[in-house]
C-alpha cells in the first residue's frame, strides 16, 4: 500500500475523530446546561414536613423564637426530606396596626436562609388571617373574609407586602401558598378571591411558584372546582387529606368527634357496626355527617379512589399535585396508625404526588409527643422511615 496514501487517510481519520469528539463535547455541555437551567428555574419538591406551631398557632409549647432553629432545618435535611411548609399567621407577622413585627420577620427570613444553606425548598403558607380561620366553625369564631370587600383587599395587600419581603429568594427554592384551607360559601367565592391575590403577586413576581388549594378545608373532592388561569405554568395544585377523620383525629378535642369512646382500627372497618349505630344515634348532626362514610371499610384502594379526581384534574391542567397536609394522631393504636401512613405514602409515590406531613413537632409530629407535658421527645424512626418511603 502507498505510504503517502496511508498517511493521508490516517490524517483524515484523525481529523474526523477530532471533529466528532468536539461535537460530542459540545452536545454533553449543551445537555448539562439544559439540565442546570431546568433545575434552577423549577421549584421541585417530593417529600416534606410542616413547621407548625411556630409562626402559626403558637400554643406556647416552647419559647416561640427557639421552637425552630437552624439545627432543626439541618436535621430535616439530614433525614432526607427535600422541603418544609412554613405556616404563618397574620397576627404573628403583623400587629393590629398592620406593622410588621420585627422579631417574627427576622426569624422567618432566618429560616429561609437556613433552607437555602441546606438546599431545602420552602413553601411560605399564609395559614390564618384575622378575617379567616379554617376552624372558625368549631372554635366559636366567624369568618368575615367572604362578605367584606375591605377584608378581601387587605388579604391581597398582605400578599403584596409578603412578595416584596420575600422576592429576594430564588424561585427555585421558595414558593408561596395564598391561603390555608379556605372555607368559602362557594367554590366561586374562593376562585374569585385567590384570582385577585394571584394577579397582584404576578405583577411583582411573574415566575414565582404559587400553591393553590381547593375550597372547604382543601378537601380533595373540591379540587376539580378550582378555576385556574390557563397560561400560568408556575402553579401547584394542593389538597389536604385527613380521611377518615374519626381515625386520624381520634379523641381530638377540637372536633365534634371528641366524645366518641369506642375503638378505631385500620385497615378495614374503622369502627364496629355496633359502635357506628350507637354513635350515629347519639351524636350531634355535625358528627353524624362525619361518620356516615364509615359504614364501608377503609383501605389503600379506597383512599386512592378518593384522591383520583384530583389526580385527573392536575393531569388535565398539566400541573403538579401536592398534599400539603395529612396525618394521624398517636391516640390511634400504633400498628394501625403506621399502616395508615404506609398506605397513604405508597399512594403519593405511586401517583407522583408531592407531600408534606403535618407536622414536624407536635402531637401529629415525627417525634414522640408527651401529651401531659406538651413536649416533643425522641424522633419516631419508624414513622420517619415510612414518610420517606423507605418501608414501601
Amino acid at each position: 500500500m502507498n505510504r503517502n496514501y496511508l498517511h493521508t487517510n490516517i490524517s483524515r481519520l484523525m481529523t474526523h475523530l477530532k471533529f466528532l469528539s468536539l461535537i460530542f463535547v459540545l452536545l454533553i455541555t449543551f445537555s448539562s446546561c439544559q439540565k442546570t437551567t431546568t433545575h434552577e428555574s423549577k421549584f421541585i419538591i417530593q417529600k416534606g414536613v410542616n413547621l407548625s406551631h411556630w409562626l402559626s398557632q403558637d400554643f406556647g409549647w416552647e419559647p416561640k423564637y427557639t421552637y425552630i432553629k437552624e439545627s432543626d432545618i439541618q436535621f430535616i435535611d439530614s433525614l432526607g426530606f427535600d422541603h418544609v411548609r412554613i405556616p404563618i399567621d397574620e397576627q404573628e407577622i403583623w400587629d393590629e396596626q398592620g406593622k410588621l413585627i420585627d422579631p417574627a420577620v427576622k426569624h422567618l427570613l432566618a429560616c429561609l436562609d437556613w433552607c437555602m444553606k441546606y438546599d431545602l425548598r420552602a413553601i411560605v403558607d399564609l395559614h390564618i388571617i384575622r378575617s379567616h380561620h379554617f376552624n372558625a366553625e368549631n372554635e366559636g369564631g366567624r369568618n368575615t373574609l367572604w362578605n367584606d370587600t375591605v377584608a378581601q383587599q387587605h388579604f391581597v395587600n398582605l400578599w403584596i407586602e409578603l412578595s416584596k419581603l420575600l422576592s429576594k429568594y430564588p424561585t427555585s427554592h421558595v414558593a408561596y401558598e395564598l391561603l390555608n384551607e379556605a372555607v368559602a360559601p362557594s367554590a366561586d367565592d374562593w376562585n374569585n378571591l385567590f384570582g385577585k391575590a394571584l394577579a397582584a403577586v404576578r405583577k411583582l413576581e411573574p415566575t414565582r411558584v404559587i400553591v393553590i388549594g381547593s375550597n372547604m378545608w382543601q378537601t380533595v373532592q373540591n379540587v376539580p372546582l378550582l378555576k385556574l388561569p390557563d397560561n400560568d405554568t408556575n402553579l401547584i395544585i394542593s389538597f389536604h387529606f385527613y380521611s377518615p377523620l374519626l381515625l386520624t383525629h381520634y379523641k381530638a378535642s377540637w372536633t365534634p368527634l371528641k366524645y366518641f369512646n369506642g375503638k378505631v382500627s385500620y385497615p378495614g372497618l374503622v369502627i364496629s357496626q355496633k359502635d357506628l349505630k350507637n354513635y350515629t344515634d347519639t351524636a350531634s348532626e355535625a358528627a353524624r355527617n362525619m361518620v356516615q362514610e364509615l359504614a364501608e371499610p377503609y383501605n389503600k384502594e379506597r383512599m386512592r379512589n378518593m384522591i383520583k379526581p384530583a389526580i385527573e384534574f392536575a393531569k388535565s391542567k398539566n400541573l403538579p399535585l401536592y398534599c400539603g397536609e395529612f396525618g394521624c394522631l398517636p391516640t390511634v393504636p400504633r400498628t394501625d396508625r403506621l399502616a395508615y401512613y404506609k398506605d397513604l405514602i405508597s399512594i403519593f409515590n405511586e401517583e407522583g404526588i408531592a407531600y408534606a406531613n403535618w407536622e414536624y413537632k407536635g402531637d401529629f409530629g415525627i417525634y414522640f409527643f408527651d401529651n401531659i407535658k406538651l413536649k416533643s421527645l425522641n424522633p419516631d424512626t419508624a414513622l420517619i422511615n415510612i414518610l420517606l418511603g423507605k418501608n414501601n
